[in-house]
């Protein structure tokens, strides 16, 4: 990795976390689940995706549970992003990372807080990710959803070299117009794509 990537200088944060340029990247704890649970249920983060809004604490404790499970099982899952800047040091940045989808790719995720925005904090996160996914299991395809309209994360997904694959409805929406994108850095066999787009 060269410098711009963000991960010059990677060092190991045990357990199961790593250093990248700004960051430490770390599997979510108990202590964090105010702050994710703040992330969730905050209006700017959740509009494009009302699906994804937490309206209550529970939510976030079980999807933090989800999240351990993962990297229980899986050996990799989200990390929450905490500032490693001087004077910034363990600040609350964001979650993001990879989980293993349906047993049949990896899916890259990342939820910023606001007042980071447009500093190329996602792009550090889903490096370092994409990075750990292709070490633990390099055969699996790995994909992001977007929903359509939501520009900011398109983009930051597209910057990552991922290609859109396929475009349709966004099963288990209520909104019956919304459009989900699936991007993936390889070509999707039938059966892969099948999974990943009919649930």
């Amino acid at each position: 990795m060269t410098d711009h990537d963000g991960l010059h200088g990677v060092q190991a944060v045990p357990p199961g976390g790593i250093a990248t340029a700004r960051l430490v990247l770390r599997p979510p704890t108990d202590l964090d689940l105010r702050e994710v649970f703040d992330l969730y249920a905050d209006p700017r983060v959740w509009g494009p995706d009302p699906m994804t809004r937490h309206h209550r604490i529970a939510q976030t404790e079980q999807m933090i549970e989800r999240w351990r499970g993962s990297w229980a099982g899986d050996g990799l899952g989200m990390w929450v992003a905490r500032s490693a800047e001087e004077g910034d040091e363990g600040a609350f940045v964001g979650i993001g990372g990879c989980f293993l989808r349906y047993g049949v790719a990896w899916n890259l995720g990342f939820r910023l807080v606001p007042g980071r925005w447009g500093r190329g904090y996602a792009h550090e996160i889903s490096v370092a990710a994409m990075a750990a996914a292709h070490r633990v299991r390099p055969e699996l395809p790995l994909t992001a959803y977007v929903l359509a309209g939501n520009d900011r994360s398109q983009r930051a997904v597209e910057r990552l070299d991922l290609r859109l694959v396929w475009r349709g409805p966004d099963a288990g929406n209520p909104d019956s117009s919304a459009i989900r994108l699936l991007y993936s850095d390889r070509p999707l066999s039938p059966a892969v794509l099948h999974a990943l787009t009919e649930r």
